[in-house]
């Protein structure tokens, strides 16, 4: 096997998608979160080719080497899917097994449910899959974060309701960053876990912790590559993906009552507060998930599993894809 990634890219969807691929074999699709890009899956490329597996990893819509349309209404779940049918198309693959991260994981979530002809199974990390629902009439999503977060502000909706989250991230991109990857890993330990809630009109900046040293996962050269990136880039792209949150009620309308039929799989961090890892989100899952084959949570870990704990996620991926 070629040890070496391959960077590639292809006009799918209407849009310029970068991606890195290594490996062969049956296809296996890697969709990251925010705020990253396909190297947050740098540890899980070569691990799970060395498995018998072709990995793809795109830079979604809005990152990296990708397009990032300016329109926010082309940031919809029904586009990213889009996405990754249209890619997995492209290059070639007649089926493939999805796995997100973040806002990769409800990606990979709802497309294995929209198309199941094409993605054969599909796995999560830190975000629980939640099966379609019809809200009461008038009532949107962002309603229900607002209730959520009571007297303080919700980092969701801070995103969503205004341009002052580009101001904060970019005034000092590589401090933000930081602040973000540590103040949600395991590192940091559960008193001072960032739980996405902060003081009213105070922004996420002031919520986070910038450490004096990096964490073991991630090295000077791993932060200067995301940094780069996001200098390059600016933050926008990722940014409206939270600011398409009203339309995934509408978009996933169709689907209500149906839910995701083919091999499941689910892990998460001890510590991650930020994603609504709740007792009750995982019984959901159990409930929900007719061929769940693992649900697993990692003692100890926070949000970045596949970078905090990049051993065992590929031991834990590489025997869910073996059941298959």
């Amino acid at each position: 096997m070629n040890d070496h990634f391959t960077h590639q890219t292809v006009i799918a969807n209407g849009i310029r998608q970068h991606y890195v691929e290594i490996g062969e074999g049956p296809t296996v699709l890697l969709c990251h979160g925010w705020p990253e890009s396909w190297y947050s899956w740098r540890h899980q490329l070569r691990a799970l080719a060395k498995g018998g597996y072709r990995v793809v990893a795109p830079d979604m819509r809005g990152y990296g080497r990708s397009s990032k349309p300016q329109d926010v209404g082309a940031y919809t779940i029904t586009s990213l899917v889009g996405d990754m049918v249209s890619l997995i198309n492209s290059v070639g693959g007649e089926q493939a097994v999805i796995i997100g991260h973040d806002w990769g994981a409800p990606v990979a979530w709802y497309s294995a449910l929209m198309r199941p002809d094409l993605f054969r199974a599909v796995a999560g990390l830190s975000v629980p899959f939640r099966p379609p629902v019809a809200l009461p009439p008038g009532m949107r999503i962002s309603d229900m974060y607002r209730a959520l977060s009571g007297e303080r502000d919700y980092y969701r909706l801070f995103i969503a309701e205004g341009l002052e989250a580009e101001a904060e991230a970019e005034c000092d991109i590589r401090s933000y960053l930081l602040g973000l990857l540590y103040s949600v890993s395991g590192d940091i330990g559960p008193e001072q876990q960032w739980d996405g809630f902060m003081d009213r009109g105070s922004g996420i900046r002031a919520a986070l912790t910038v450490p004096d040293k990096l964490p073991p996962w991630l090295s000077e050269d791993d932060l200067l590559l995301y940094v780069s990136e996001f200098e390059r880039t600016g933050f926008t792209g990722g940014f409206n993906y939270y600011r398409n949150i009203d339309a995934i009620t509408a978009q996933l309308a169709p689907f209500v009552g149906r839910t995701i039929e083919q091999p499941s799989f689910y892990l998460c961090g001890e510590y991650d507060l930020i994603a609504g890892n709740t007792p009750e989100a995982h019984a959901e899952m159990r409930s929900n998930l007719p061929d769940l084959r693992g649900l697993h949570v990692l003692a100890g870990a926070g949000h970045w599993l596949q970078q905090e704990r990049a051993d065992e996620v590929n031991e834990r991926l590489i025997e869910f894809l073996a059941s298959l």
